[in-house]
C-alpha cells in the first residue's frame, strides 16, 4: 500500500461514520488489500459482540490474565525486580519438558495441560529460589543472579525440547507453543483455571497489601519492626510465578513478562497512590487482553500473545503522554509554567535591585513606592538572556499587568508590579539571612545558594524564616542585601 492510498482509506472511514457503515468498510477492505485480509463489517460485529464460543473463553481467559499480572506487578514494580518475572517465565520451559518427558514414559499423556503445568509451576518455583538462594549466600548481585538461573534455566530447556522433538511422539507435543503462546486454543478448563488462579492472586494481593506495601517502600524498616521480610518475600514471588504458569499458554514464557511489568509502568503515569496504582493496572491490564483478543480474532495471521503486548504497549504509550501525573504532557506544562514563573520573578528582583542600586529604594525600613523607570540595557545585562527573548518576558509582564512602558527604552512598575518586587525580594534576602546565620554561608556566596530554592518558597517556610528572623528583619521590611553590606 502506497502513501496515496493513505488518505482515501481514511475518507472511506469518515464516510462510515456518516453515512452506510457496512458499504464504506466493504470499500475500505478492498482498498486495503481485499482477498480476505481485512474483516468484513459481519466479522467485525460478530467479533466485537462477543458471539462466538471460542472468542468469549480466549477474551475471558486473557482478561483475567492481564489483570491478576497488572496487579502483582505493581509491587514487582516497585521492589525494582522487573527483571525477575522474566527470569521465573524463562524458568519454567525445563519443567514443562520434563513433565512431558515424565508424563511420555510413565504411559501417560504428556501433554496434558495440568502436568505440563504442574511441571512449570515446579520449575518456576525452584528458578525462584535459586534467585533467593544465590542472592543470600553470595556477593552476587540481584542482576547477576537474574541473568544466571534464566540463561541457565533457559538453556536447559531448549536441550530437553530436542530431545522431545526426537521422541517417537515428539512432533505433535507443542512445546513450542508454550515459548510463543497460542491463545487461540484455549478450552473452557484452561479458561477456568486462569479464573480460579486469577481469583486467588487478587485475594492474596488484598489481604496482604499492607505488608507487600511495607515491604516494597521500605524494607529494613519492616525487618527492624519485626516483620516476616523474607517470607513475603517468596510469597510475592510466588504470585508472581502463579502469574507466569497461568500466562504461558495465551502470551508464552516469552511474552509473559509484558503483562507483569507494561500496565503497572503505564499506572505510574496517572497516579502516585499505591492503591490507584495497583487497581488502573489490573484495568490496563484487562484492558490489554481483551483489545489484543478482538484485534486477533479480526486478524487470524497476527499471533495473539504478540498482540496482546503490543496493545499493552498502546496503552503505555497513551499513559506515557497523556498521564495525568508523570505524563509528558503534564510535565511539559508543568515545566513551561515554571519556567515563565522564574522569568517573572527573576524580572521583579532585577527592578527592585536595579532601582536599590541607583538609591531610589530605601534599603532598609518600610519600602517606599518603587515608581521611576529602568533602563532596557540595565534589565538587559541583569537578567543574562537575549534580546529577543527579554522583549517576550516584558510582553508577559505587561500583559499581565506588572510593568507599562515609560519612554523609549525604559519601563516602569505598575502598583501591582511593585507588591510583587517587594514581596520576591523580601523572601529571597530572608532565605539570604537564614542561610548566613544558620548554615555559615559565606555572605559573598549566598546569592548562588539562595537562587536556587527562592522560586519554591511557600508560604509556610516565609512564615518560619520571618520567626526565626525577626529581630533582623521585621514584618513588612526588606532586608538589605547581605553581599552588599559586607562588601563595604
Amino acid at each position: 500500500m502506497n502513501a496515496r492510498t493513505w488518505p482515501s482509506l481514511l475518507s472511506l472511514v469518515l464516510l462510515a461514520l456518516l453515512l452506510s457503515p457496512e458499504a464504506a468498510w466493504a470499500q475500505a477492505s478492498a482498498k486495503l488489500g481485499g482477498g480476505g485480509i481485512w474483516p468484513t463489517w459481519d466479522e467485525f460485529y460478530r467479533v466485537v459482540s462477543l458471539r462466538d464460543y471460542n472468542t468469549r473463553i480466549v477474551f475471558l481467559g486473557t482478561t483475567l490474565l492481564g489483570a491478576a499480572g497488572g496487579l502483582v506487578g505493581t509491587f514487582l514494580l516497585l521492589r525494582k525486580r522487573s527483571l525477575l518475572s522474566d527470569t521465573v517465565s524463562h524458568a519454567t520451559l525445563p519443567g514443562i519438558a520434563v513433565a512431558f518427558i515424565v508424563g511420555e514414559m510413565l504411559g501417560g499423556d504428556g501433554k496434558s495441560l495440568p502436568i505440563l503445568l504442574l511441571g512449570a509451576t515446579v520449575a518456576g518455583v525452584l528458578g525462584m529460589l535459586t534467585v533467593v538462594g544465590i542472592r543470600t549466600y553470595s556477593r552476587i548481585k540481584d542482576d547477576a543472579a537474574l541473568a544466571i538461573v534464566l540463561s541457565v534455566f533457559f538453556g536447559f530447556g531448549i536441550c530437553l525440547t530436542v530431545i522431545i522433538q526426537q521422541m517417537p511422539s515428539g512432533n505433535a507435543a507443542g512445546i513450542m507453543h508454550y515459548i510463543y503462546g497460542r491463545a487461540a486454543s484455549m478450552t473452557g478448563q484452561d479458561a477456568l483455571l486462569i479464573a480460579i488462579v486469577s481469583g486467588a492472586i487478587a485475594v492474596g494481593c488484598a489481604l496482604f497489601f499492607k505488608e507487600f506495601a511495607l515491604l516494597c517502600f521500605d524494607q529494613d524498616f519492616a525487618a527492624t519492626q519485626g516483620w516476616p521480610v523474607t517470607r513475603l518475600d517468596i510469597l510475592l514471588m510466588c504470585l508472581v510465578v502463579a502469574v507466569t504458569v497461568i500466562g504461558l499458554q495465551s502470551v508464552g514464557l516469552l511474552l509473559v513478562v509484558a503483562m507483569l511489568i507494561i500496565p503497572p509502568a503505564s499506572a505510574r503515569f496517572w497516579s502516585e497512590r499505591l492503591g490507584v496504582n495497583a487497581l488502573l493496572a489490573a484495568a490496563l491490564g484487562a484492558a490489554s487482553g481483551f483489545t489484543g483478543v478482538l484485534l486477533s480474532a479480526l486478524f487470524p495471521k497476527l499471533p495473539a500473545g504478540a498482540v496482546i503486548v503490543l496493545a499493552a504497549t498502546f496503552y503505555f504509550a497513551l499513559s506515557m503522554v497523556f498521564g495525568l501525573r508523570r505524563g509528558v504532557l503534564v510535565r511539559s506544562l508543568e515545566q513551561f509554567r515554571v519556567v515563565r514563573r522564574v522569568e517573572r520573578q527573576h524580572l521583579m528582583r532585577t527592578f527592585y535591585e536595579s532601582l536599590e542600586r541607583q538609591g531610589r529604594a530605601v534599603p532598609q525600613g518600610p519600602v517606599p513606592p518603587l515608581e521611576r523607570a529602568v533602563r532596557w540595557d540595565e534589565l538587559l545585562m541583569a537578567n543574562h538572556v537575549s534580546v529577543h527573548h527579554l522583549k517576550r518576558i516584558l510582553r508577559r509582564a505587561e500583559r499581565d499587568g506588572l510593568v507599562v512602558r515609560d519612554e523609549p527604552g525604559q519601563y516602569r512598575l505598575t502598583p501591582g508590579g511593585q507588591a510583587e518586587a517587594k514581596k520576591i525580594v523580601r523572601n529571597h534576602r530572608l532565605w539570604e539571612l537564614y542561610l548566613i546565620e544558620h548554615a555559615d554561608v559565606a555572605p559573598n556566596h549566598v546569592h548562588r545558594d539562595a537562587d536556587l530554592i527562592e522560586h519554591v518558597l511557600d508560604p509556610r517556610i516565609v512564615r518560619q524564616l520571618e520567626a526565626l528572623l525577626a529581630k533582623r528583619s521585621p514584618v513588612g521590611t526588606v532586608p538589605s542585601d547581605p553581599e552588599r553590606l559586607a562588601a563595604t
